[in-house]
């Protein structure tokens, strides 16, 4: 699968999504400095979601966590999160001029419509919307890449999705995960990841909600081709999803341990190879049999005679066995090094 120009796969650097969310609580100020953070973070792409109050929400829609100080309904608080065509084109643009790709979630036909004239690279798929086919119809309408999150979904959603994807002739890639925020370390799911790849043979990743590293980094070493996780500035800042998301410094921590894993996990080391090359190592570290004592001529090796020391240029400290009980033949003083001549 490509995004813009990242190939994303096996045998490719880890893609790794930071999501903005609902983080920027409205403000189109704090949207374009959260795109400005995360650029300098390292991450790859930034992700927003297009919320747009009248064509998703009903007065029936309660508040997942009623955080909220100023909007009554969870429909005044899309209204709130809302950003014009124009403000989103300029959001794209600040993304595309700091080298990120930009994706945003729609949720409703008219984000899909306003997201596809700022000509994103790929779309995301909510957890929410796994079943949702005549959007993800709408959404494959350009070929590009779908990218599909499976929280609220058992294995025959997410093969049903799959294969209706796959029916829409998009590349594709598939997310672990849970929509819990923050979801708990026994909830995250890591074993999923090898069996997403060995179900469908696609690019797979891990959708974050931890609020911390560790899920990401563990995710990468299992093989996950992409990392996507919410971003925030501090863990004080207000919002849903706070507790569900990393500072923008653990990010720049992800995005290092990511490629710091997957280029150990690109190159396989040969064991017997690596130890031949650090021989002159193994001498150095290594420990050979020392006089721990004056020894006069005839005297009969014991281990209270023996020393054990750096470096192994002598008899070495596994070969002790081999001399303990033998006689000296000439006196050596403290110190001295053994060699084989040393003894009858």
């Amino acid at each position: 699968m490509k995004i813009n120009n990242f190939d994303i796969g096996p045998g490719h650097p880890v893609f790794v999504i930071a999501e903005v969310g609902q983080a920027h609580d409205g403000s189109l100020g704090q949207a374009h400095a959260y795109i400005e953070a995360i650029a300098k973070a390292g991450a790859h792409a930034v992700k927003f979601q297009t919320h747009i109050a009248d064509a998703e929400s009903s007065s029936e829609e309660k508040f997942r966590i009623n955080f909220s100080y100023e909007d009554k309904t969870r429909y005044d608080y899309w209204k709130r999160m809302e950003f014009t065509p124009e403000q989103w084109a300029g959001l794209k643009k600040y993304a595309d001029d700091r080298g990120l790709v930009f994706l945003s979630t729609p949720f409703s036909f008219e984000a899909v419509d306003l997201l596809r004239k700022l000509s994103m690279p790929a779309w995301k798929i909510a957890s929410g919307e796994t079943d949702n086919i005549p959007m993800i119809t709408e959404m494959a309408r350009d070929g590009m890449p779908l990218l599909l999150s499976t929280g609220l979904s058992d294995w025959s959603d997410v093969e049903s999705a799959v294969n209706f994807i796959k029916s829409q002739g998009n590349d594709y890639g598939v997310f672990q995960c849970t929509s819990a925020y923050p979801c708990p370390s026994e909830e995250i799911g890591l074993n999923v990841i090898g069996e997403l790849r060995g179900r469908f043979g696609c690019p797979v990743g891990l959708s974050d909600h931890s609020g911390d590293i560790y899920s990401s980094i563990a995710a990468v070493a299992l093989g996950a081709d992409i990392i996507e996780l919410h971003a925030v500035f501090s863990k004080h800042c207000f919002g849903p999803d706070t507790n569900a998301s990393v500072s923008i410094e653990d990010l720049a921590r992800v995005v290092e341990g990511c490629r710091y894993i997957r280029s150990a996990i690109q190159n396989p080391v040969d064991k017997d190879a690596l130890a031949a090359s650090n021989s002159h190592l193994r001498t150095a570290f290594g420990k050979s049999l020392y006089a721990a004592r004056n020894l006069e001529s005839g005297a009969i090796l014991t281990n209270n005679d023996v020393w054990l020391k750096k470096p192994a240029t002598g008899i070495l400290a596994k070969n002790l066995g081999d001399f303990l009980g033998r006689r000296i033949k000439a006196g050596v003083a403290q110190h001295h090094k053994f060699v084989p001549e040393d003894f009858e």
